[in-house]
Parts: structure tokens; sequence; C-alpha cells
């Protein structure tokens, strides 16, 4: 080693394994419908009670990098999804140890490596390298044709019904997607008026005419300016209020008015001008020589002065002719222009954000003022009413908008977020806007066509069955298709229908060259990895996993529909007799009941996942595999870089306080 470089490390496939397998230990606390709250605590006696994933991974005090790599990779994923951080890593857990275990059974180490542990590393990057290839290749075909038709198909009507409808209907699946995910987030309690408030906040923000991925971006990129958190108030005091929020108090003194309608024009920059602006400087000179100059100088700012509160009247002149009486700044304004605003009555929003001045602006349909000389009408926004209002220890400005023709539909709410602390609150927070991610990332359409695996799936199905191979007729709402919106019930069923898909997919393969062998093993090493996630869901009863696995065999075996479990005996008009009406369909009717309503309590109670999420989720996973696997020398600097990454982890810590479950 040359002198003055910094300690190398030389990384290993054991390393990486056992590096991956302490995040894994640390994440399975909380996993599963089983899983418990993780507590962490600081040396200062600070408490956090968590069962997310991705703030776990976040507070965790990690020295060795591949960690970080991983956590980081975690994170962007959850980024996007808003969820899937814990599966993330048992997945990569299970794939690194089948890969290890893999790598590890060749019989010699080939001499173009100098030791074993190379040629494990080579054989790791190759395995990780093919699996990420025959996944951004052929996985998309396999989910189309062997996960979505189990599936069901939700519209955007179901996420904003108001009411109900008699019969089968899919808002009950709406409802069991929010409360699965919520579940997984915070836990049994609470979920389900959770869910029913998170559908009431999107009914409001439906756009006219909109798909629903434009009104889920909307309330995605705007949920800072759309949510006020509330500390010290139990989860159920969280509610929808009208109009927007917006996170200040009045500077001047808000008038009582009774008039109908209010006005009001926002200003991103000062109304009064100033003599020197940021980084420029006023030089005095000093002694006799400069006491001409500096008379002048003072002659100057007098008359500048006087200037400045003449234009600030004709501005308030200006304002008052076009009714305005409530100003939202995006800047702390002088003295002069809170007294000549409280002399007019008009009331003055100081330091207003950039999110909450520009949800403003979209909402009330106003322009923002640039100069304060040119204030037009089309700048005047017309509020119902603009009010204070008391959330928790804090007063805000609570304002309304008239209806739009734009927004025939949308009815501006904002939703308050209540905890018993802030680090609870915060939890909150996050598992709505995660939730919000998720839906998003649901009606992304992944891109899928039915091609080449598609057909080889077909083929090689009825060249082993004699059953008749098609989807199981199922009321029309269940038809998924290709289309965004699929949800599968949860509880590993994604896991178990993709683990068959994928060995009927090997099993389709010729071993007939080394590049189909390879594909063969690869297809049933994922295959075999992805049952991780069910096995820890059973982890409290292995027996329940393979009765789990057994109903599922017997699902795909019998062309059966997991939604059709759920709704038969619910709703016998539409899975009674009518629906084998013909003699022959007697014994599919016995098979099916037979053999298929015992997983019928399973089914109900499972709660759904979405399938897209699955499908990035698989990707990212493996990506991340790549990536890592790819890394064999780890260099060990002591930089402020490394000291900014540890201050960063612990950043989450600051608003958190001794938590208890209520």
């Amino acid at each position: 080693m040359v002198a003055g470089m910094p300690p190398v490390e030389r990384l290993h496939l054991d390393h990486v394994v056992q590096t991956v397998c302490v995040l894994e230990s640390v994440v399975l606390r909380s996993f599963g419908p089983e899983g418990g709250q993780v507590l962490f605590t600081r040396d200062t006696g600070q408490a956090m009670l968590s069962r997310s994933g991705a703030r776990i991974l976040t507070v965790l005090r990690l020295e060795h990098p591949l960690a970080r790599m991983v956590v980081e990779c975690v994170l962007k994923h959850s980024t996007v999804t808003g969820d899937g951080s814990k599966t993330f890593i048992l997945l990569l857990a299970s794939l690194l140890r089948m890969i290890h275990k893999m790598a590890c059974k060749e019989p010699n180490v080939s001499h173009t490596y100098t030791s074993r542990q190379t040629a494990e590393a080579s054989t790791a990057r190759h395995l990780a390298d093919k699996i990420l290839a025959f996944a951004l290749e052929e996985l998309d075909d396999l989910i189309a044709m062997g996960v979505i038709p189990y599936g069901c198909c939700l519209s955007w009507e179901d996420f904003t019904a108001k009411k109900h409808l008699p019969g089968p209907s899919n808002t009950d699946c709406v409802q069991k997607l929010l409360t699965s995910f919520f579940h997984s987030r915070l836990g049994r309690s609470h979920c389900d008026f959770i869910s029913k408030l998170t559908c009431e906040l999107l009914t409001h923000w439906k756009f006219k005419r909109d798909q629903p991925s434009l009104s889920l971006e909307f309330v995605n990129d705007n949920f800072d300016a759309l949510h006020t958190p509330v500390s010290g108030f139990p989860i159920s005091c969280s509610r929808l209020i009208e109009g927007q929020v917006i996170h200040r108090d009045f500077a001047t003194p808000c008038p009582q008015t009774e008039q109908k309608t209010v006005k009001a024009a926002v200003f991103s920059g000062y109304l009064q001008p100033k003599l020197l602006n940021a980084g420029q400087v006023l030089q005095l000179g000093c002694g006799e020589q400069w006491m001409g100059e500096n008379s002048k100088n003072n002659r100057s700012i007098v008359q500048f002065s006087a200037w400045t509160e003449r234009s600030l009247e004709c501005v308030f002149a200006n304002l008052q002719s076009l009714g305005v009486s409530v100003i939202l700044s995006a800047v702390k304004q002088s003295a002069a222009v809170l007294s000549l605003a409280a002399q007019a009555e008009m009331c003055v929003v100081e330091c207003v954000s950039e999110d909450e001045l520009s949800l403003f602006a979209q909402l009330s349909g106003a322009t923002p003022v640039l100069d304060c000389w040119m204030v037009e009408p089309e700048h005047v926004a017309t509020l119902t009413f603009c009010r204070p209002i008391l959330l928790g220890a804090h007063r805000y400005v609570h304002v309304a908008f008239n209806d739009s023709e734009e927004r025939v539909t949308v009815k501006p709410c904002s939703l308050v977020i209540c905890g018993l602390g802030e680090g609870q609150t915060d939890q909150y927070t996050c598992a709505f806007r995660d939730a919000i991610r998720m839906l998003l990332s649901t009606w992304e359409p992944m891109g899928m066509t039915a091609t080449t695996a598609s057909k080889r799936t077909l083929q090689s199905t009825k060249s082993t069955s004699s059953h008749v191979d098609q989807i199981p007729n199922v009321p029309p709402f269940q038809q998924c298709g290709l289309q965004p919106g699929c949800v599968i019930p949860a509880g590993g069923t994604f896991e178990f229908l993709l683990h068959h898909a994928l060995l009927q997919n090997g099993t389709s393969c010729s071993a007939s060259d080394d590049t189909v062998t390879s594909g063969l093993a690869v297809s049933q090493l994922l295959a075999n990895a992805l049952l991780i996630v069910p096995r820890q869901i059973y982890s409290h009863s292995p027996r329940h996993f393979l009765q789990a696995q057994a109903r599922f065999q017997t699902i795909v075996q019998n062309h059966s529909h997991p939604f059709s479990l759920v709704y038969k005996q619910e709703h016998s008009s539409i899975f009674g007799e009518s629906a084998f009406p013909l003699e022959e369909d007697k014994l599919t009717k016995h098979r099916f009941t037979e053999a298929d309503m015992s997983a019928k309590l399973f089914m109900s109670d499972s709660g759904l996942e979405s399938v897209s999420c699955k499908y990035q989720l698989l990707l990212a996973v493996l990506q991340c595999l790549s990536s890592i696997l790819h890394v064999d020398t780890v260099l060990h600097t002591h930089t402020a870089l490394h000291t900014q990454s540890r201050r960063l982890a612990n950043t989450s810590w600051e608003d958190t306080d001794d938590e208890t479950e209520d």
C-alpha cells in the first residue's frame, strides 16, 4: 500500500450477504401483520416508536458504506412508490443468500481467478446481471399473464364514490387497499378511520375530466401546503376543513367584516422600495473634506424616503380602489407598509411559503403581483372568507374560495393531521403522503404487453394440462387487463402467483444450450427468492404458510379467481345458481365450492396491494442487487462528506419526542 493512501477494504460476497442480513434482522421486527413497532433511543433520552421501514432504516447509524448504499436505494424507491421498504430488504437478502449458495457450488476455482473468493464474486455478479436482464425483458409479461388475471382493476370513481352502491362494489376494495397500507405503516389501530379520511380527501380533489394520475399528482405535489400537523390530540381528531390553511398569522389586526366576499392580492416582493438591496453597501466619508459630500448624501436619503412614502400611499390607494382587503406577501414588509395597511383596514400576511402561494394562485385564479405599481384586476382573488383559525397551539390564516367553472367537481380542502406527540404526528403525516404516492404508482401504467413470454407460458400450459385454459367468468369490474389501477389480495398472493409463473416459464424452456440453461436457473432462483415474503408473513406458524401455498396452487389449477371467493357468499345473486346454469357445469361448481372456499377467509381478511408497486419494487431490488455486487473495494476516507452523511441520517430525530401508544 502506498504511504498516505486511505485504508482499502476488499469486499467479498460473504461481507455483502452479512451486511444486508443485518439490515434484514432490523426490519423483520416490524414486518407482516404480526409485526410490532421498533423503539429507538438516543443518549439524550429521546425515543422514537415506528413501524415504517423507511423511517427505521433512516435513523440507523450506519458506518459501513455498503449498508448506506443499500439504504439509499431503499429510500429512493420509497420516495417514488411510498411503500415496500421492508419488503425491499427482505427480497434483497433472500436473493443474496441464494446467489451466494449457487456461487459456492462451483466445483473448482477457475484458472482465470487467483482465489475462490474472487471466483465466487464473479459468479455472483454474473447471476445478478442475468436476473436483472431477465426481469427487464420478461418480467412484465409474466406478471401480465400470471398475476393480473387474478386481480381486480379499480376505477377512479371507486376512490371518489361518496356512497357505497348495493351489491359488489370496488369501493370495498379501495378501503382494503388503503387499510392494508396503513396497517403496515401504523399498526392495526385507526386504519379504517385513516383510509376513509384519505378517500374523502381524494373525493374533494377530483378534477373535472382529468385522469386519476393528474389529480393524484396535484395532491402529491401540493401536499405540504394541503396539510397541517397538530400535536397534542389523538389521530381520531384529524379531519378535513374547507378551503386552504396558510401557515402564518396576521401581521396586522384582522377586522371583523360582514362582507359576503373578500378580495386578496399576492405580492412576491416588497411594497415599499428599498434604498439598498441585499449585498449592497452605502459608503459614507469622514473628515472635513467629506462633510460636503455627506450632506448631499443625507439630503438624497431624505428625499428618497419621502418618495417611497408617497409611492407607498399611491399603491394602497390603488389597492383600495380594487377592493383589496387582504395582502399575502412572500417577504417581510416594512413597518410603514404595516402601518398604512392598518389605517386602510387591510390584513397583511407576511412570509408565506412559496408552496402555499403557488397553491393559492392555482385555486383562486389570481396572478401574483411582480410590480407593485402594476396591480390589475387579474391580480385580485375573490374569497368566500379570510379569518384566523386556531389549530392546536398555533393560529393560522384560513381562506375559502368561490366556485370556479374550471373545477366544478373540486371542493378545495385542507387536511388536519393530529397526533399525541410531534414524532407521532410526523409519522402520520408521512403515512398520508406515502399513501398518495402509492395510489399514484398504482395508476401509472406498467407498459405490459403480452409478447414472447406470454405466448410461451400459454403454450406450456396447454401442453401440460387437459383442463380448459381460460380465465374464469367473473364480474366485469374484476377483469383487469393491462390497465392501471390493478390490485391483488395481500398476504403473499403476488409472490405465490409470480412464483408459479416463473416456474412455468422455466419448464417451458428447452435445455439445449447454455443460455437457456442459465435462463432456467435464473427463473428458479427468482421464483424461490420471492417466497421469503409469504414465509415471513406466516412466520408465526410455518404450517399456515404451507396451507396458503397449497390454496394458491388450487386456485391456479382450477382457474378460480380470488375475488370470486371474497364475494361468493356475500353476494349470492352474482355467484349463485345462475352462475352455473348448465348440467355439465355442476362438477365445476362443486370443485369451485369445496376446493376454493377454504381460502375464502384468508382472501377476505388479507387486504389488497398494488400490482404496479410490486412490479416496481422487484425491479428496484434487482437493480440494487446488481449495483452492490459490482462493488469489490471500499476506500475509507474521513472527510466532511462522511460527517455530513451521518448528520443527515440523524435529522429525523430532531423533532421526535417520547411517545406512547394510545
